[in-house]
């Protein structure tokens, strides 16, 4: 009798390969980030807005068992998957916290880094919010803000200031305002991937 082996349907290798590619992605802008904020075995980051976690994963993957990740969301469904996900992957290291509009609920000073990655233009708060960044940075850490200028043809995101200029937000409003929060502004990267732009504030 002739074997015949099972092939799976091309669409499962496409969205297989599609998940491959933006792991790899993730930790390629990850290993950039952690050697801008200076990350080392221990260090605490927070990922605001972590979505499916790539990036959470991939920068627990860098600070190491002795280190922790606070991967933060809104969404009920995303912070289901981000737990089911962590303790599928037996990550101790990360902790999926339930954020608000207005604050990170994360615990004071506990983190020597965070990165927001295309979430501060979507924050309809950002006042409050940065003020609640800056309360859960330790003296000396690092925030980083990645994300790109209002971009044609995407749609306008509700509730947000009106400085904003459409589904992004300029360099110049987030340096603005994460200033009057009380940070310095340390060091901004233009030719980051996608076309988006880093900058990195410290707290003193």
């Amino acid at each position: 009798m002739k074997r015949t082996h099972w092939k799976p349907p091309w669409f499962l290798l496409l969205g297989c390969a599609a998940t491959a590619m933006l792991a790899a992605n993730a930790a390629e802008e990850i290993r950039r980030l952690a050697a801008l904020m200076e990350w080392k075995p221990g260090t605490v980051v927070a990922d605001i807005g972590a979505g499916d976690g790539s990036y959470s994963f991939a920068s627990a993957e860098r600070v190491g068992a002795t280190g922790k990740v606070y991967a933060t969301e809104i969404d009920t469904k995303k912070l289901e998957a981000l737990r089911a996900e962590a303790a599928k992957r037996k990550r101790q290291n990360v902790a999926v916290v339930e954020g608000k509009e207005a604050d990170t609920n994360l615990p004071t000073a506990c983190c020597d880094a965070i990165f927001l990655r295309h979430v501060y233009h979507h924050l309809t708060k950002p006042t409050e919010f940065d003020a609640n960044i800056v309360r859960s940075l330790k003296p000396g850490g690092r925030l980083a803000i990645v994300d790109f200028p209002p971009r044609p043809g995407l749609d306008p995101v509700e509730g947000v200031p009106a400085n904003r200029g459409g589904h992004g937000i300029p360099q110049k409003i987030v340096i603005e305002e994460l200033t009057a929060a009380g940070l310095k502004m340390e060091e901004v990267v233009n030719d980051w991937p996608e076309n988006d732009y880093c900058v990195l504030f410290v707290k003193k």
